[in-house]
C-alpha cells in the first residue's frame, strides 16, 4: 500500500485529491470543502494507508466513509435518458442548430443578427457557469412548447431566475415598461417576452421563477421607472446574482435541477 498517490484534479474550479492506488485505480478521493475523504473499499489496511498518503493534504477534522447514498434528485438525474436530458445544452444552443441548419449568405454587408444573439448569451451563459462554485446551477436554452426558449434558468440559494439575454452591441438601451429599445430600433414590448418565460417557468416547475433582463455590452441605460418584479443587469455586473442567497438549501437546489433538466417537464405546459 506504500506505492499510493495522491493527484489533484479541478471540476468547476473546486479542487479534489485523488488517491490512486499501485494498479492504477482510484481507491479514494478528499472533497476539501466537504471536508470528506470518500472509500472506494471498506478494507481497514487501505483506509490506513489512504489516510496516510492524504496525511500531508488534510486539515481539520474530516469525515471518512464509503460514497454517500444518492439523494432522490441524483437519482432522477441518473435516470434520464440522453435525448431527455437538458443539462448538457450549450448557451445559445438552440441558435447555433439554427445557423448551422441555414448559414448566414456570403458576402452579406451586415453580420447575420444571429451571431450578435449567439455571441450575447455565449457571454452569459459562461459567466453564469462560474457560479457552480457558490451552490447554483444553470441550464441553458430550455425549450418551451412552441419556437420559444428560456435563454439561460438559474438555480441556487437566491432562488430561480429566467434569464433573458439582449445584445446591446455598445447602443444606448431605453428600458419604459414594457417596451425595451436599443439604438435607433423600434422598442418592443420584450418585458412582456421576459415575464411570460418566467411565469411559464414558475408552472412546470411549481416553484417562483423570477425574470431577469441581462444587457450584454450597453453604451448607456435608461430606466425611467424601474420595471416591476423584472431584476435588470447588464454583463458586468450579473456577478450580483451569485451573492443571493437564504432562500433555497443546497437540496433544493439539487432537487428543482433534477426537475428542470428533464425535457418532459417542459412539455406540459
Amino acid at each position: 500500500m506504500s506505492g499510493m498517490r495522491v493527484v489533484p484534479t479541478w471540476r468547476h474550479g473546486q479542487e479534489r485529491l485523488h488517491v490512486i492506488g499501485e494498479d492504477g485505480r482510484d481507491v479514494a478521493w478528499y472533497d476539501r470543502d466537504a471536508a470528506r475523504v470518500t472509500l472506494l473499499g471498506s478494507d481497514e489496511t487501505v483506509r490506513e494507508a489512504v489516510l496516510a498518503a492524504l496525511g500531508p493534504f488534510v486539515t481539520g477534522q474530516v469525515t471518512v466513509g464509503p460514497p454517500p447514498v444518492p439523494t432522490p434528485a441524483e437519482l432522477a438525474r441518473l435516470g434520464l435518458h440522453p435525448d431527455d436530458d437538458l443539462a448538457p445544452n450549450r448557451p445559445g444552443e438552440a441558435l447555433l442548430v439554427d445557423l448551422d441548419r441555414d448559414p448566414p449568405a456570403h458576402g452579406l454587408l451586415r453580420t447575420d443578427p444571429r451571431r450578435h444573439a449567439l455571441a450575447a448569451q455565449q457571454r452569459v451563459g459562461e459567466l453564469l457557469d462560474g457560479f457552480d462554485g457558490a451552490g447554483w446551477r444553470v441550464l441553458h436554452s430550455v425549450p418551451l412548447p412552441g419556437a420559444a426558449r428560456i435563454h439561460h434558468l438559474l438555480i441556487g440559494p437566491g432562488g430561480l431566475f429566467a434569464v433573458h439575454v439582449l445584445p446591446a452591441r455598445r447602443r444606448r438601451v431605453r428600458i419604459d415598461d414594457p417596451l425595451v429599445g436599443a439604438g435607433r430600433g423600434e422598442p418592443r414590448p420584450l418585458l412582456r417576452r421576459v415575464r411570460s418565460d418566467a411565469s411559464r417557468a414558475t408552472f412546470a416547475l411549481t416553484a417562483e421563477v423570477r425574470p431577469a433582463l441581462v444587457l450584454v455590452d450597453p453604451a448607456a441605460v435608461e430606466v425611467p421607472a424601474p420595471p416591476r418584479d423584472v431584476r435588470l443587469l447588464t454583463d458586468t455586473d450579473l456577478s450580483a446574482l451569485s451573492r443571493a442567497g437564504g432562500l433555497l438549501k443546497p437540496a433544493d437546489v439539487e432537487a428543482l435541477h433534477a426537475i428542470a433538466r428533464d425535457r418532459h417537464t417542459w412539455l406540459r405546459l
